[in-house]
């Protein structure tokens, strides 16, 4: 059986796995990740995705053997090595981004991966780029406000942004 080898959260991980593997099914059940949660197996909910070599990829659709050698960070990932929430998980912290939980490792990822595009995105371009995340609790608006603050903008005014 091929091996496939990751750089994980910074950690070298090397597992054999089946040519049908995907990268979500390595994550959770061989490398015990499970902060990536599977949702849908169709690449709509995006509660799966995480950074492959710094792009935002949703791990249900990407098999892991292509993906041997590359540089993969799960939410696990997102923290300081001392606990400390990275600037987006405290801004959903901060702002009630959440409510369930179930997508918010794929919104963290997500609004990292905006964050790192776009150091300072518009309400517009927030949701836009949310397209390919589903949270059946918030109804966004939340998620919008911990992504603006994360990125240092004011939050107060977004129910004028919106109207």
């Amino acid at each position: 059986m091929p091996q496939v080898t990751l750089s994980v959260n910074g950690t070298q991980m090397t597992a054999e796995v089946e040519g049908r593997t995907l990268l979500v099914e390595l994550l959770r059940d061989r490398f015990r990740l499970t902060g990536t949660h599977i949702g849908c197996d169709t690449s709509q909910c995006g509660a799966c995705a995480v950074h492959v070599d710094g792009a935002l990829v949703k791990a249900c659709t990407a098999l892991a053997l292509d993906l041997d050698g590359a540089d993969v960070t799960t939410i696990e990932g997102m923290a300081g090595a001392d606990g400390t929430l990275s600037p987006v998980q405290q801004a959903f912290q901060d702002h009630h981004g959440l409510q369930c939980g179930f997508c918010t490792p794929g919104m963290v990822m997500a609004a990292a991966a905006l964050l790192s595009e776009n150091p300072k995105p518009t309400v517009a371009e927030i949701r836009e780029y949310l397209e390919g995340n589903i949270c059946r609790c918030t109804g966004y608006h939340n998620i919008v406000k911990a992504i603006l603050a994360a990125s240092g903008q004011p939050v107060d005014d977004l129910a004028a942004s919106v109207a």
